[in-house]
């Protein structure tokens, strides 16, 4: 499994030597820059998970160092300050910091902050589950709403289960027994027929009226849903 690489900004070199050895035996790779510019070199060098950013450095400041990372990229920052001033914590994070430890501080705290910054990220990262896309078909779960180019479609309950079927299974080929076992249930075992039947529903609501093709019949076997 790949380490997570966290680039560790700090000009006091007992500091980083703590957080370093601290850090990297809870698994994380990290990198170290003791001066803005160096900082910057090493942010363009490789990708990170989260960068811990001192606010008193040479020759670049981390504040100033926080909003040229934050105009490339929307990697998870960690300032890390002797300053307490509520005010300054406010100038952080509108600089573009994601979070903000006072030292000293206690390392487990730390830890607990890279985790909590790291979570948000994938959270911000990972589609909303509760959408389903394809090409310009939308379709929420949550709300049952139908879309495709901005055009609200009325699906009945049945429609809808065997569309989001089909989208969960994007690409596949999926046999009718199958899509009726899927969507109908057992009662229905041997009446395939009904699938044909809402295949063609759905591409008069769905594909009729619009491009590319999303519902394609595979010989033999049934359906897929899949791009043209």
């Amino acid at each position: 499994m790949e380490k997570e690489s966290i680039l560790l900004v700090e000009d006091e070199i007992n500091v980083i030597r703590f957080i370093q050895l601290e850090l990297e035996h809870e698994g994380y790779d990290v990198i170290t820059a003791k001066d803005g510019e160096e900082a910057m070199n090493r942010f363009r060098e490789q990708e990170y998970s989260v960068v811990l950013l001192d606010w008193m450095l040479p020759k670049l400041d981390g504040l100033e160092v926080c909003r040229r990372i934050r105009k490339a990229s929307d990697v998870p920052i960690i300032i890390l300050t002797a300053r307490d001033y509520v005010g300054d914590k406010i100038i952080g994070l509108d600089r573009g910091a994601d979070d903000y430890i006072t030292k000293p501080f206690e390392i487990e705290e730390l830890l607990a902050r890279i985790r909590a910054v790291m979570r948000r990220s994938k959270s911000r990262d990972r589609p909303n589950e509760d959408i389903l896309k394809i090409e310009n078909l939308e379709v929420d779960l949550k709300s049952r709403r139908v879309r495709r180019e901005n055009d609200e479609i009325d699906l009945t309950q049945r429609e809808f289960d065997l569309l989001v079927f089909l989208l969960k299974h994007e690409g596949e080929a999926l046999s009718r027994e199958w899509l009726l076992s899927a969507v109908w249930g057992y009662d229905f075992a041997g009446e395939t027929n009904v699938v044909d039947v809402y295949i063609r529903y759905l591409r008069n609501k769905l594909d009729r009226h619009y491009e590319p093709t999303l519902i394609h019949t595979v010989r033999g076997i049934g359906y897929i849903l899949r791009s043209s």
